[in-house]
This record gives structure tokens, sequence and C-alpha cells, in this order.
């Protein structure tokens, strides 16, 4: 009788953890997470530096960029040497101004345990800015 309740048991853990593994959402890849922020957005004319005053939101995409916020302007940033890009590194900058510039290095930093762990080298930001409504004729 117990091993025919422990074996009810077990099933009926298995399936409600099929389940709720078939109902979560697959994680996006950080090339799938940079689509899903430019959907809608058209690419302008890449620029060299940005001012840091007015992009302070950033995210890190691992091996594939980096995305300022400006306003309503996502500046994306694929440096030199992407393979280096992480999003569990710390980026620490020096800038001299107050801009961020394409060659600027970024020094990465563990986040845990904030030892060294590379640099970036930045390459052009080129912004996308979300594309203008088409009218529609009636």
């Amino acid at each position: 009788m117990m091993r025919r309740i422990a074996l009810a048991l077990a099933s009926a853990a298995l399936l409600a953890g099929g389940a709720s593994a078939v109902s979560a959402k697959p994680k996006l890849t950080p090339q799938e997470r940079l689509d899903k922020m430019l959907d809608g957005r058209e690419p302008g004319k890449p620029v060299s530096c940005i001012s840091t005053y007015d992009s302070r939101d950033m995210t890190v995409l691992d091996k594939v960029g980096i995305v300022f916020r400006s306003g309503g302007t996502l500046y994306v940033n694929r440096p030199e040497n992407i393979d280096q890009l992480d999003s569990d590194d710390i980026m620490v900058t020096r800038t001299f101004g107050s801009q961020l510039c394409r060659l600027d290095i970024v020094h990465t930093v563990d986040r845990s345990g904030h030892f060294p762990t590379g640099f970036i080298n930045l390459g052009d930001f080129v912004p996308y800015k979300k594309a203008p409504k088409v009218a529609t004729a009636n």
C-alpha cells in the first residue's frame, strides 16, 4: 500500500513538473533580446561618440553588443573584441569629458570578486529610432 502511494506521489510530481516546464517561456538569447529591443526601429548613420549625461541606461548583451538608451533613441555598440562582452561583468569607463567614444577602452571587473577580467574596445554607436508611422489611405 505504501509503495503504491509513493509511486502515485512520484507520478503526480513528474506530471506537475512536466506541465510547468512546457508552459514556461524559453529564455531569449542575447541576439533575440536585441532584435526585440530594436523591433519597429530604423538604424541611422553611425556616430563616433555619445553623451554620457544623456545615455545612462545601458544593457549588456553577451557576445552581441551594448545598448545605450538616450531619450527615445537606442544606440547599439558592437565592440571590436565582442567575444569578451559578458553581462556578468561590471563595465568601468574612464572618460575625459562628457562623451563615450569609439576606440575608448572599457575595463571589465568581476561582479562578485571585483577582480579585473579584461577590457573592451568600443566601436561606432549606431542610433535606432522608432520608424515613422505610415499614413494609410481610407
